[in-house]
């Protein structure tokens, strides 16, 4: 994904698979596979894997770069002293896009990324990779790049757990699992585009800013255990969004929610 983006944005981009079907996709999308030369003539290799594979994959091509080749991987939860072992000093980097990339073909652009170095010249040249790509650049200071990267799964992975989990509740109700989801998604993009024009205060919607407490116990009494921990825990959080509901009304969902 990254690898065409940037391609299709000018950049020189060639890639190193790491096995016989990331070759065959790589074949398939019409990507220059890298050789030797290429490796000791780039000015960025960037190690596009999971956080596990960071060092080992350093580790393989390390030494095949160029003395002034930088180093960067693309991990948001990892810093960059996760390069401390590598062999020959060089500059490092990181470029954690925060898109939510299930298609090699998925747009970059309008999202946002992470950007971290050791250098002024790398961090100018991710710098410029972001512009290409019409991303945001965000720095994240590094003692908190755990806290950060759990953010960006909430808002993310864990969305579509939440929708799973709320597919599940229609089912409970006797829906089909196919019509749930058609009638769920456009729920949800509604919501999320109620945050984007109002804020997270104002975009929020449901029993709890209503002050509904009879609505929100049917809902507890409906709902199997896992559904009804989570639908609390969501709950409590929505009910720090909402100041402005009465001290009586509060407090009975402070106890319904407990």
């Amino acid at each position: 994904m990254l690898a065409l983006s940037l391609r299709d944005a000018g950049w020189d981009v060639s890639v190193l698979p790491r096995s016989a079907d990331s070759v065959r996709r790589a074949a398939a999308l019409r990507v220059f596979l890298a050789d030797h030369d290429d490796l000791r003539a780039a000015q960025v290799c960037i190690l596009a894997v999971p956080d596990s594979a960071v060092v080992p994959a350093m580790e393989l091509v390390e030494d095949d770069l160029g003395p002034s080749t930088a180093l960067v991987h693309c991990s948001g939860a990892l810093p960059l002293s996760v390069f401390a072992t590598a062999r020959t000093k060089r500059p490092f980097g990181s470029f954690h896009p925060l898109a939510a990339v299930s298609d090699a073909k998925d747009s970059l652009a309008g999202h946002a990324v992470a950007l971290a170095s050791t250098d002024k010249k790398l961090h100018a040249l991710l710098e410029k990779m972001a512009a290409d790509l019409q991303m945001t650049p965000l720095e994240v200071p590094e003692t908190g790049r755990s806290a950060y990267h759990a953010g960006a799964v909430l808002s993310a992975g864990l969305v579509v757990a939440l929708l799973d989990a709320a597919v599940s509740s229609l089912e409970e109700a006797g829906l089909k699992r196919e019509d749930a989801m058609k009638a769920l998604l456009p729920l949800s993009k509604s919501a999320l585009k109620g945050v984007e024009s109002r804020g997270l205060e104002k975009g929020l919607t449901g029993p709890v800013v209503r002050g509904d407490v009879g609505v929100v116990q049917a809902h507890l009494e409906s709902l199997p255990p896992e559904l009804g921990s989570l639908y609390r825990l969501l709950s409590r959080r929505a009910l720090r969004l909402t100041p402005n509901l009465p001290p009586e009304t509060r407090l009975a969902l402070e106890r319904l929610l407990a």
